[in-house]
């Protein structure tokens, strides 16, 4: 174990979880720890590009669905679901959409980052960001349906750094 190490599994793509999810790893990464942010499940879809843009030439991650893979359910969850931190609702009060309005008035009000600015700072930090693959196949989503930077493993990396850190989060 690594008392310099800690590691957040985002499990969520709530906009009030992500963002204690962003200002813990980037608290903890400026207090110089070594922090890694194992995207799963619904948590994925913070790391997702904006609609109608994928990276020029990338691929899809080895044994992971680009949509089409026999079934139209991967591909409807993978267009349903939220894309990047501008597309998020709220885990309570969202209000239709207007919950995340406010918040995001009130965020910019008190001078906070917001998660767009916390995921930028999470990158100059050298946060690893690490994609479930798993949750890639099951929303029929790939490589190239993620931002840059972003790692791809599956639960047994995750064990191999929550196993090295002595923080392990659950958001």
């Amino acid at each position: 174990m690594d008392t310099d190490k800690k590691t957040v599994l985002v499990f969520s793509d709530d906009l009030d979880k992500a963002l204690a999810a962003f200002i813990l790893a980037n608290g903890a990464a400026a207090m110089g720890n070594d922090v890694t942010m194992f995207f799963a499940f619904w948590g994925v879809n913070l790391l997702r590009r904006p609609r109608g843009r994928r990276a020029a030439g990338s691929r899809a991650v080895a044994g992971v669905s680009s949509g089409n893979g026999g079934t139209a359910v991967p591909a409807m969850v993978g267009k349903l679901a939220a894309r990047g931190p501008g597309h998020l609702r709220l885990s309570k009060w969202n209000f239709g959409g207007l919950g995340p309005v406010v918040i995001r008035r009130l965020m910019r009000r008190a001078k906070v980052m917001d998660l767009a600015e916390l995921i930028a700072t999470a990158r100059e930090q050298e946060i690893r960001l690490v994609a479930c693959t798993m949750s890639l196949d099951l929303f029929g989503l790939a490589e190239s349906d993620l931002v840059d930077g972003v790692e791809f493993a599956g639960v047994a990396t995750y064990f191999d750094y929550a196993d090295e850190a002595n923080v392990n989060l659950l958001i």
